[in-house]
Order: C-alpha cells, then sequence, then structure tokens
C-alpha cells in the first residue's frame, strides 16, 4: 500500500516560512517512514490523517500548528508500535537526563564531600558527556538494529 502525498488546502498562505518549514519536516519524516516496511494498517492511518490536512478549514497558523501537532503524533506512534526513533532521539533524550539525573547527584556528592555547596556546578558537565555518551550509544545501537528513520527533527 503507498502513503499518499500530502495537499494544502488552498485557503492556507504556503510561502509563509513557519508553514513550510512544518510542512518540510513532516513530507520528510512520512517519506522516511515509507522507506520501512510498514504494516497496512499503519499506512491506512497514515493517509487518512494526510487526506485531513487537505480538508483543514483552518488558516495558516492553525495549519501550521496541526501540521506539528500530527508530526509528533506520527512519532509517537511509530516509536511506541514498531521501534522506529529518528535520528539523534536518544542523545536528545539523554542530555537532560544526564544533567539532571546523574551530575546532579554527582556535583552534590562533591560539594557535600569537599565541604563546598560551589562545587555542585562541577557535576553537570559530567552528567552532560554520561548524557550524549549513553544517547549517542542508543543511537548507534537503533541504526544496527535498522530502527533509525533517516529523518532527524528540527
Amino acid at each position: 500500500m503507498n502513503i499518499q502525498p500530502i495537499i494544502l488546502s488552498p485557503s492556507v498562505d504556503i510561502l509563509e516560512p513557519k508553514l513550510t518549514k512544518k510542512f518540510t519536516s513532516l513530507s520528510n519524516l512520512i517519506f522516511a517512514a515509507g522507506k520501512h516496511h510498514l504494516p497496512d494498517p499503519f499506512v491506512t492511518y497514515l493517509n487518512k490523517e494526510i487526506q485531513s490536512i487537505s480538508q483543514f478549514p483552518g488558516n495558516t497558523e492553525e495549519t501550521s500548528k496541526m501540521l506539528g501537532e500530527l508530526q509528533k503524533t506520527i512519532l509517537k506512534k511509530l516509536e511506541k508500535e514498531y521501534g522506529l526513533v529518528p535520528r539523534n532521539h536518544y542523545r536528545n533524550l539523554w542530555i537532560p537526563l544526564g544533567v539532571g539525573g546523574l551530575g546532579l547527584p554527582i556535583g552534590l556528592i562533591f560539594g557535600f564531600g569537599i565541604g563546598n555547596m560551589a562545587f555542585l556546578g562541577a557535576g553537570l558537565p559530567i552528567g552532560l558527556g554520561l548524557g550524549v555518551a549513553i544517547g549517542t550509544y542508543l543511537d548507534q545501537k537503533a541504526e544496527k538494529e535498522g530502527r533509525q528513520l533517516e529523518f532527524e527533527v528540527s
């Protein structure tokens, strides 16, 4: 089953930069997803959503917002149901987890160990490095397993 092309309503201003960026990003996501062997129910779901875009009665701003929300929904569904993730997905997920979840406790240990809480911030770059390392490892693993989309969230 083939995925339909996206057609916007004639009432929107396609030259609006924000809308153009969202439209291009969504088109790239759908193209990248189409390269993987997706089951027919998901392709039917995509075609239904694409058809709803062309029938959406909103103005340019509302259409832009709707395209962004649809992209998030498709990404979540691809990850949850099929394990497909965009490039750098895990890195972007693990950077804040590394800083807040790993770096802050490491900084607290430094601060209490040295007896000076000014060293609290010393753990943050360590957590950042750990988050980048863990996320990059998981991204490489997803790529080796063929679960990575040729798409990066912008």
